[in-house]
């Protein structure tokens, strides 16, 4: 099978990446994300371009790109982009005028998902949900080895379904949605809200933010956990417990063979995945008698991205 190429754009950088058939990536290539939005398309082309310089004609068979946002149903058009000033950008088009290779262009969580279930923690699993703990919470879903996508193409946006009624607000303009609970951003808020009302339980987060909570970082806190730090294990039981009843409330509309977990707060490993393994037994509808899914720790990182935006265009 021929190559291909995956593009990952990213709020700081442009990632791409010659691809082969077995996921592997051949060589990458990096450029700073314009802050002008209109240039974007130039930079993209520009890695693409790079990385074929270095191949013979027809060796590189496509290009996928995959980027945070709403792409329509045909795989061409950017319907929105929330870190950028795009509003139906029919970005297949532009980068046509340079490119003379199939383009395919994706959500970022759906081709990270994708490179996950074929080459990663999923591979060999037909009914997989990938679910990215970031700043926020992204996700794919595969259905029969299928990407699901929606009707007009930007279905599983599985961070704004709302589990609280009324909850925290939301930045989609909703309240109460997972996201909002199960989050990097949220294990922060809830290892600072602890610093704020028992500072004294909470000396080893706020040694690293001197002294003050709203200083205190991610990274800070998944530290101290390994290292055994009970608030700091608290924060992400509080947290995993929020992962884990979101997982039960999409095994009950998906019922998947497995789940996927990835993401920055994912460094943390099984002092994670243990309360979100505890908290979906627990919540999950028909616990007593249905098989559970598996949940799992992503394998791809930060290659995911990259890897299954290079195998969509093969699909």
């Amino acid at each position: 099978m021929r190559l291909t190429i995956g593009v990952d754009i990213g709020g700081t950088k442009v990632a791409a990446g010659v691809v082969d058939g077995d996921g592997r990536i051949l060589e990458k290539v990096k450029y700073p994300t314009p802050a002008n939005s209109d240039a974007l398309a130039d930079v993209v082309c520009d890695a693409v371009e790079e990385l074929l310089a270095h191949h013979p004609a027809g060796a590189v068979e496509g290009v996928g790109v995959g980027m945070a946002g709403f792409v329509d149903e045909t795989r061409s058009t950017v319907v929105f982009a929330p870190n950028l000033a795009w509003r139906g950008e029919p970005l297949r088009d532009r980068m046509r005028r340079r490119i003379d290779l199939p383009i395919v262009i994706e959500n970022d969580a759906n081709a990270a998902a994708w490179g996950e279930a074929r080459f990663g923690a999923g591979r060999g699993v037909g009914h997989v949900v990938c679910v990215t703990l970031g700043t926020g919470i992204g996700g794919g879903v595969i259905i029969d080895n299928q990407l699901f996508r929606g009707r007009y193409g930007i279905g599983a946006e599985i961070g704004h379904y709302r589990i609280v009624a009324n909850g925290r607000r939301c930045g989609c303009g909703n309240s109460g949605c997972w996201e909002q609970y199960a989050s990097g951003r949220a294990l922060v808020a809830e290892a600072r809200d602890l610093a704020r009302t028992a500072p004294g339980r909470a000396e080893r987060l706020l040694k690293p933010a001197e002294g003050n909570p709203d200083r205190i970082q991610g990274h800070d806190i998944t530290e101290a956990a390994l290292e055994g730090d009970g608030a700091a294990l608290e924060c992400f039981a509080v947290v995993g417990d929020w992962v884990g009843q979101g997982l039960a409330d999409l095994a009950a509309i998906l019922d998947p063979e497995r789940f996927v977990i990835g993401g920055g707060v994912c460094e943390a490993g099984d002092i994670l995945l243990d309360p979100i393994r505890r908290s979906f037994a627990r919540h999950v509808t028909g616990r007593v008698v249905r098989t559970l899914a598996d949940i799992r720790i992503a394998e791809l990182g930060s290659q995911a991205g990259i890897v299954g935006a290079g195998d969509l265009v093969r699909v």
